[in-house]
């Protein structure tokens, strides 16, 4: 017996959004009150489920991207060497960096949520949750341009993006969150999913949930960004008509296609490979096997 189209709908429900903005709001207030962050230009955001509005009820940490625009990071491979020149002629070495600035949000998020509701990650620094609002992942990140062409500051190019350091291996990740979000909202879109793919992917990630607690599969597995990354690499004409047909077709073809040759829902990154900001192509075919079994066994 197949899963019934209700339950399917049910699962394609968004989680709230209120407390997500109320708790990407205060961390705001609190960095752009500081200070020795108020003469930084900066931006703060939420990236992730809340943001790209792919969120399911029980998802609880709020990923907020702290931007420092006075410093950027940039890939200039694709420019000639004039361009290069001209860029570096219009953009000396700055002054304030990183760890700098890191170091600066850090202390303000102390002084304002108190030592023993800070935890320092590898890769962020973690709010504890606290009445009112969520436990918060806050990435500390610089601007990051990957060039396209430069002539003048006024006449130039590139994807935006973020870096950031990990403070264990001082290893550079950079992501783009901001173009994750567009292509996601281009994939929705009703001239391309008819607003069928962020509800499909909440159905994937509540069918995971399912099977979570049932024991059969962890999170550590199957995290949220890889799952969404799954299903937008599935055809448009896979999506739509009703919620059991977008979830048949979209297996049918996942369970047949070149896992390898699928991009992050950015188009900058592969979705698999060895590093640790990708996904295990076994880890993904045993979660597709997964979910056509539910299907199939569903009762």
């Amino acid at each position: 017996m197949s899963i019934p189209e209700a339950q399917l709908e049910t699962w394609s429900h968004q989680g709230s959004i209120r407390t997500s903005k109320i708790t990407a709001d205060r961390i705001k207030d609190v960095l752009k009150s500081d200070v020795v962050l108020q003469n930084r230009d900066f931006e703060l955001y939420l990236q992730g489920s809340y943001k790209n509005d792919t969120n399911i009820r029980g998802d609880s940490d709020v990923d907020v991207v702290v931007q420092l625009n006075d410093t950027f990071g940039m890939d200039l491979t694709r420019l000639d060497e004039e361009d290069k020149r001209l860029f570096h002629q219009a953009y000396p070495p700055p002054t304030y960096q990183w760890r700098e600035f890191r170091e600066d949000v850090l202390n303000a998020l102390r002084e304002s949520y108190g030592n023993e509701n800070i935890i320092e990650g590898n890769k962020s620094i973690k709010i504890q949750q606290i009445s009112g609002y969520l436990p918060a992942d806050v990435i500390v990140c610089l601007h990051y341009r990957k060039y396209l062409y430069f002539e003048t500051v006024s006449n130039q190019s590139y994807i935006d993006g973020i870096k950031f350091y990990t403070l264990n291996e001082e290893k550079v990740i950079n992501n783009y969150p901001k173009e994750h979000y567009r292509n996601g909202v281009e994939k929705n879109s009703a001239s391309h999913t008819n607003s069928w793919f962020k509800p499909m992917v909440r159905v994937f990630k509540n069918a995971r949930t399912y099977l979570v607690d049932k024991d059969i599969l962890t999170k550590e597995q199957t995290p949220s960004y890889f799952i969404e990354c799954l299903i937008y690499n599935a055809p448009d004409r896979t999506f739509g008509d009703s919620y059991q047909n977008s979830y048949r077709n979209i297996l049918t073809w996942l369970n047949q296609a070149a896992l390898p040759s699928f991009n992050c829902i950015n188009k900058q990154q592969k979705l698999f490979g060895d590093t640790p900001e990708q996904w295990d192509i076994p880890a993904a075919q045993l979660m597709i096997a997964t979910w056509i079994k539910l299907w199939n066994e569903w009762v």
